[in-house]
């Protein structure tokens, strides 16, 4: 009974987490766009609250798994997280960040790619393309379908690849930044990392903008690559549209 207790503890702390640090980022973000961009998100009232809505509901779903596996990697030692700095080469620690981003990447292409044919974009991905345009509240606006379709990647990936807290710790804030800043309206990065080489195979908003003005292509997450290799990189949006 007691480690039921404590592992609905953790589920509920976790949820509260993910819930508190979408709400914190999210906002931080929001208030950059009203200083940057006055007036972006003028009218949007209505769908800032469905994102929010959305969003909350996705922290569950998100935060209820990542619980019950942070309850086993310390009750139980399930997983490959690793305290100790030294137990593995110091060179691991940004290779393994990568390879996190690239399989969370490749998981989230294929899946996202999947949400566009017609049955599930009515089922379930449409909650997150009602955002019109997009705002930084828009970024785990997401049908509870959809959510759990990408709520048990880095969980499962833990207990596979081994990563040390911090790295992980650097995964999580690296997914939540670029999904907020991918969708808030304007692009944060400057033009010569957008238009140079490393924006080449880099996502930013300038190029997740193009796939909600499209509605289809440049379905990835992190990087170009999948987008690439299949045919569906669109290459970069444009902001003329919106207010610089």
């Amino acid at each position: 009974m007691d480690s039921l207790r404590v592992l609905i503890m953790s589920a509920a702390a976790m949820t509260a987490i993910v819930g508190i640090r979408y709400l914190l980022v999210s906002g931080a973000f929001a208030w950059a766009t009203r200083v940057r961009e006055p007036g972006l998100y003028t009218g949007l009232d209505k769908q800032i609250k469905s994102e929010i809505k959305w969003s909350l509901a996705s922290a569950a779903i998100y935060g209820i798994p990542a619980g019950i596996v942070a309850w086993g990697w310390d009750s139980l030692g399930w997983t490959q997280i690793y305290r100790d700095i030294d137990a593995l080469p110091l060179w691991y620690l940004p290779v393994s960040v990568f390879v996190y981003l690239f399989a969370h990447d490749t998981w989230f292409y294929w899946t996202h790619r999947l949400m566009h044919r017609p049955f599930w974009f009515k089922a379930a991905h449409a909650v997150h393309h009602e955002s019109r345009p997009p705002t930084a509240w828009a970024a785990m606006a997401f049908h509870p379908w959809e959510a759990l379709s990408g709520a048990f990647v880095i969980p499962a990936l833990v207990f596979i690849i081994p990563v040390h807290v911090g790295a992980l710790g650097a995964v999580l804030a690296i997914m939540t930044i670029m999904g907020v800043t991918n969708h808030m309206g304007w692009e944060c990065f400057p033009k010569f990392i957008v238009n140079g080489k490393l924006g080449q195979w880099l996502i930013t908003a300038t190029h997740h903008q193009k796939h909600h003005d499209a509605y289809r292509g440049n379905y990835g997450l992190y990087f170009r690559f999948w987008d690439k290799m299949c045919g569906t990189d669109l290459g970069l949006g444009s902001w003329s549209h919106r207010p610089r």
